[in-house]
């Protein structure tokens, strides 16, 4: 998870480029095509059959994360990153109520202490303007959608954790790809805008960040209960942080520095957690 997150990052640094020019279901298009290309490789390189067998469930997977995809993008783009993603990662929240709803997972109250910590530290590291006030508020619409995506984050991821008993992962990853691929297409054709130079680039880098943070997400899910590992995801905002001082000269203030050390620390000791016996190892979740 702690990988998927890194690799999440990425992807969303380069979104926010490539969108200030791109619409952003092209992005979403030129996302998803060149997952589905790398999937389609290593499924058919490995002999794994493409379509899996809980069909239904796939294609449910698949049209949760486009819906979820789509949204998220089209807040990066229109919104400040920091404010996007952490409207985003509000989903481990709605992880861990959905999975114990459809799941019928236990949520120990350290993981949802844990969960709040972290998204604690999120806000505190972003400060969004729609909390902590200030001169410029966000607007409506992108906030509506940002927090719609984060919602389809959580039931996707849910699926994802219904589905990892039955499916190799890679073939989960390939549905998502394939439905986002066909669901993108005309869309973007309304409003396409030909790419040119630096961005099939920068397209190309979303594609393949996008295809190793998703194969790990994957992983993550498979081997241990939603509501305990969706809060490493909250790495990103540690790992947006760092490219924005490396690659856009932008220093972290005490505010930052002070929500990155909540995030880490609520982490760490949700991943110690997750190690110890009864704890509820990945074991125990399969054995279940």
């Amino acid at each position: 998870m702690a990988a998927g997150a890194l690799a999440f990052s990425v992807m969303s640094l380069l979104v926010k480029v490539v969108g200030a020019r791109l619409p952003t279901m092209e992005v979403v298009l030129a996302r998803s095509v060149i997952t589905l290309a790398i999937t389609f490789w290593l499924l058919r390189g490995m002999g794994t059959p493409l379509w899996g067998e809980a069909r239904r469930l796939l294609l449910l997977r698949g049209l949760l994360g486009f819906v979820a995809l789509s949204s998220f993008y089209y807040a990066v783009i229109h919104l400040p990153l920091a404010d996007a993603t952490v409207i985003q990662y509000t989903n481990p929240v709605f992880t861990a109520l959905l999975a114990a709803l459809f799941l019928s997972e236990r949520v120990p109250p350290r993981a949802v202490f844990l969960s709040l910590v972290s998204l604690a530290g999120v806000v505190i590291m972003a400060r969004p303007a729609f909390l902590f006030g200030g001169a410029a508020s966000l607007p409506p619409i992108p906030v509506a959608v940002g927090v719609t995506g984060a919602v389809f984050s959580a039931a996707a991821y849910t699926t994802v954790r219904r589905l990892g008993s039955s499916e190799a992962p890679l073939v989960i990853v390939f549905y998502f790809a394939l439905v986002s691929t066909v669901g993108a297409i005309p869309f973007a054709a309304m409003d396409f805008v030909m790419p040119r130079g630096v961005d099939w680039i920068l397209l190309l880098g979303i594609g393949v960040s996008t295809q190793l943070g998703q194969l790990f997400l994957t992983l993550g899910l498979r081997d241990e209960r939603a509501g305990r590992v969706m809060p490493v995801a909250y790495l990103q905002i540690v790992f947006a942080a760092i490219w924005g001082l490396w690659f856009l000269g932008e220093i972290p203030d005490r505010w930052t520095l002070a929500g990155a050390a909540v995030i880490v620390w609520a982490t760490w000791r949700l991943s110690r957690r997750s190690g110890e016996p009864g704890a509820g190892s990945s074991e125990e979740v399969r054995e279940a």
